[in-house]
């Protein structure tokens, strides 16, 4: 008897692009301070073995548009041929005009689309759903599978401004029970303020390693912050970031005295003098004995390729919204191989991405350096039942088949509602500074109180 055998992997029915938001706080970074709401996009996928995949990536309405543009080329795809679609996506794709191939060394907002690929959104679902069709976790389908059960990540501490000096929609959350979720709302610009911030956390989360955002008062300023947080935390690993906003004379000027204090400096230094911030940091280097870490400088493979030929960097925080899944992991391998340090930046962002990044970092080889997420400071708007959690410093990687966690469509739809009462669904950090230095405008050489 001829026996037909159908091979392949289940075929994607439908695909939404629902774009949601979430409440922020007055956070303070070298770009201004972020605005009372952020914004994603989700990615749901479905399947003929009626499975759920789901992915998320950074908002704003060209991200979304891209997303929706993409629809034609998923749809009808076997979910197995995850690397054909994105592959086919990835052809279709032109750069945009305004694209001038700068990404973000100098940290303006408003090329972060460029850097951020929707389609990475894409390869998440895709890859939810085919864990859930072989019955193994997305972590096994990465790199060489899954290296850990759970993954080190660090409190990522932000000076925050008084949400009561600017007249916008900040949350308040003074009636909690949660002391966390008190104190984040409120003012903190002091080295005092800052190690309360890292002691509360370290209670609710149990983190053991710190990493406190830079560029917002004067290097010398924040370096005390610094010293502060060592002094309570000496067996802590303590790092700065203040997104390039030091130039060289004055990086190496205060970083020189912290070696022994700060375990790494995050681009402490971006483009001057007609060099670019790989070769400005390959000087710095030459100058202070600190690891540097970047999320800056090296945001493609062209980009790694010139800042690893210089030495510029030992620790590349290789975001998957960046990088994509199996980049990310590509990018681990090949920095483990070479005796250097993994890492993934983060940004404002739902439960589902930091699953995702729980994924992620549970395939990346060797010893990865403490993970970003801002998590903590929108922890308790869930859009899944069933929220991996922080304990003890460590994020837990779920064991369920796919990304192991389950979507609230209920909670999805109010994040969506919100969206849409939105005036702007951008990024814009300059609106709630003007309230504080009135005709404030980003300087990429200037902390972004020092005016």
């Amino acid at each position: 008897m001829d026996h037909k055998t159908e091979y392949g992997t289940p075929v994607i029915t439908e695909m939404k692009v629902i774009p949601v938001a979430g409440y922020d706080s007055m956070l303070m970074t070298l770009s201004g301070a972020h605005a009372p709401y952020f914004t994603r996009n989700l990615v749901i996928l479905k399947d003929s073995a009626g499975h759920t995949g789901i992915g998320e990536i950074h908002g704003g309405d060209y991200t979304c548009a891209a997303l929706e543009s993409c629809i034609p080329l998923v749809e009808g795809q076997q979910v197995g041929m995850y690397r054909k679609v994105l592959d086919n996506i990835h052809k279709a794709a032109k750069r945009a005009d305004e694209d001038d191939g700068e990404g973000i060394q100098s940290l303006d907002i408003s090329k972060l689309k460029f850097v951020v690929k929707a389609e990475w959104a894409i390869e998440c679902a895709m890859l939810d759903l085919l864990g859930q069709y072989l019955g193994l976790p997305v972590c096994e389908l990465l790199g060489d599978g899954k290296q850990r059960d759970q993954v080190e990540t660090l409190g990522y501490l932000f000076y925050v401004s008084d949400k009561n000096k600017a007249d916008l929609p900040y949350i308040d959350e003074s009636g909690s029970q949660d002391p966390w979720f008190q104190l984040r709302r409120q003012e903190m610009l002091t080295p005092e303020r800052i190690v309360e911030q890292a002691q509360v956390l370290q209670e609710k989360y149990g983190f053991r390693n710190f990493k406190l955002k830079g560029g917002v008062l004067a290097g010398a300023e924040e370096m005390e912050a610094i010293k502060a947080l060592k002094k309570a935390y000496p067996d802590g690993r303590i790092n700065i970031d203040p997104n390039g906003a030091w130039s060289l004379d004055e990086a190496i000027k205060i970083c020189k005295p912290m070696e022994g204090i700060l375990t790494y400096i995050e681009d402490p230094c971006g483009p001057e003098a007609g060099y670019s911030s790989r070769e400005i940091m390959a000087e710095f280097k030459n100058a202070v004995n600190l690891p540097v870490a970047t999320n800056m400088i090296a945001t493609d493979w062209r980009q790694f390729y010139h800042a690893a030929a210089l030495k510029a960097v030992d620790i590349v925080l290789a975001d998957p919204h960046f990088w994509g899944f199996g980049g990310s992991v590509r990018m681990a391998q090949l920095l483990n191989d070479w005796g250097l340090t993994w890492g993934s930046h983060s940004n404002n962002h739902f439960d589902i991405t930091l699953t995702a990044f729980a994924h992620v970092a549970a395939a990346a080889p060797g010893t990865p350096t403490a993970l970003d997420t801002h998590w903590i400071w929108q922890d308790g708007q869930n859009l899944l039942l069933d929220t991996p959690e922080i304990k003890n410093g460590y994020l837990e990687v779920p064991k369920k088949p796919g990304l192991g966690v389950t979507i609230n469509m209920e909670r999805v739809m109010e994040a969506n509602a919100l969206y849409k009462n939105l005036k702007n669904h951008d990024r814009d950090d300059a609106e709630a500074m003007q309230f504080l230095i009135p005709g404030w405008k980003f300087d990429s050489k200037k902390p972004a109180l020092v005016r």
